[in-house]
């Protein structure tokens, strides 16, 4: 098997190190994200996740997959709103074909809004044609020769150096593996680019080389990024000023506490709520994108019903139901929307129903349809001690998504004390800044 090149691994070493530091004393939570279109729903994620929980049996692993098939990245860049920084992982693997362009709006968006290490993929090999293909970054455009080409060699390792990230190069070793066995192309694919059982196994044996530990390389830019506050001694109240955007309690002790950041409690703040994908007749591809809202939100339930306007391509009417709103407002695709408590906006370019349809297999948009979605709180007003098992941590995050600048959180014990043994502050690299408080 051949081992690929890994561009920049001292920069998934955060989320290795944590893996392999666990033991049945010291279960470290761990968070994985792949990401990306139909070749990351394949197969080989399923494999890399299991192998990974085989080898480090005493990590506390949290696996998701949230690939949309057929999202390119003009697309996955609109989906990522809701699928990808909400989730705040520790780790993404990340693959998708498309535009450039979109493509770093998403690496730096996750750069500026979470902590999460990245693991970028080059493109597997397709066509024999790949095999003698230029790879000296110098010679490689992105206007003509191989595109995949001067993703793989060229703007994915600058990418990377530029936002901290590693690249998995298994294209090279891709091409290795075919010469060595004597094999096509078209061995490994079930049509012209998806993999077949011979190769999610190759891909999930190249991953796995890449998601490796290294003790020798250099500490990950990310370590520096997460910082873990112990509350020592006990009473009534803590005070804890820090820079970041989200922030963890680790319970201990006993009782149940409020929690105010800056002065007013977590569920008061806009910026702490997020949209979940929408979904259309429970399919899996988003009919819609980017739900903004312009008021206070509230945690709720969302449906659209929805009727295809007669004689009318590509143009949709449909009234809006909050299960604590209720019923707030009627539109039009064609124009933007304000719901009548102001908590939902929809932007007429946020619509993606005929594409969505299509991906589901529909051959045209039916008369009458429904979207669902839901307003999700990333916060916690109040904390209180719980038992997560031997070795666990218990995790409350009491606020994701806060403005870049310094806050104040302040924990007052409402029943015994502070049941608060330790809190995790993340700040992201785009927003440099340090923790300056401690416990009082």
């Amino acid at each position: 098997m051949p081992e690929p090149n890994v561009h920049g691994l001292a920069n998934i070493q955060r989320t290795m190190s944590l893996l392999a530091s666990s033991s049945p004393a010291a279960r470290k939570r761990v968070r994985l994200l792949f990401y990306g279109q139909s070749i990351t729903q394949s197969g080989w994620s399923r494999t890399v996740a299991q192998e990974l929980a085989r080898r480090y049996p005493h990590a506390d692993l949290e696996v998701e997959n949230r690939a949309i098939g057929g999202f390119a990245a003009d697309y996955l860049v609109k989906a990522a709103e809701s699928d990808l920084y909400s989730y705040y992982p520790d780790l993404v693997v990340f693959h998708v074909y498309g535009a450039h362009g979109p493509y770093e709006d998403i690496i730096r968006r996750l750069r500026e809004r979470t902590t999460a290490e990245i693991l970028l993929q080059t493109d597997h090999v397709t066509s024999e044609d790949d095999l003698d293909e230029e790879r000296d970054p110098a010679r490689l455009a992105s206007d003509h020769g191989s595109y995949a080409a001067f993703m793989s060699y060229a703007f994915l390792p600058a990418l990377a150096a530029t936002y901290s990230a590693a690249v998995c190069d298994q294209r090279t070793a891709w091409k290795q593996y075919l010469r060595a066995q004597k094999l096509p192309a078209a061995a490994l694919l079930s049509d012209h680019v998806h993999l077949n059982a011979a190769g999610d196994a190759l891909m999930a044996a190249l991953v796995l080389r890449c998601l490796r530990h290294a003790p020798e390389a250099a500490p990950s830019p990310l370590e520096r990024a997460v910082t873990t506050l112990r509350l020592d001694g006990r009473g009534g109240s803590r005070v804890v000023e820090f820079e970041g955007n989200r922030v963890d309690a680790v319970t201990g002790g006993r009782g149940v506490a409020r929690v105010r950041i800056d002065g007013k409690p977590p569920s008061s703040f806009r910026e702490l709520y997020g949209f979940s994908r929408a979904r259309v007749n429970g399919a899996l591809w988003p009919p819609l994108y980017d739900i903004a809202a312009e008021a206070a939100l509230l945690a709720e339930d969302w449906t659209l019903q929805v009727d295809r306007a007669l004689g009318e391509e590509a143009r949709y009417t449909f009234e809006l139901f909050g299960s604590r709103s209720g019923r707030d407002g009627r539109g039009d695709s064609r124009r933007r929307f304000v719901s009548r408590s102001r908590r939902v906006v929809i932007e007429p370019d946020d619509w993606n129903i005929e594409y969505a349809f299509e991906l589901a297999g529909f051959a045209r948009v039916p008369p009458h349809f429904t979207i669902n979605f839901q307003a999700e709180p990333h916060f916690a007003d109040s904390v209180r001690a719980a038992e997560a098992g031997a070795g666990k941590e218990h995790i409350v995050t009491l606020a994701q998504g806060l403005p870049e600048g310094v806050h104040r959180l302040e924990l007052s014990a409402s029943e015994g004390e502070v049941p608060v043994a330790a809190l995790r502050i993340y700040r992201p690299l785009a927003s440099p800044a340090r923790v300056r408080g401690s416990g009082q």
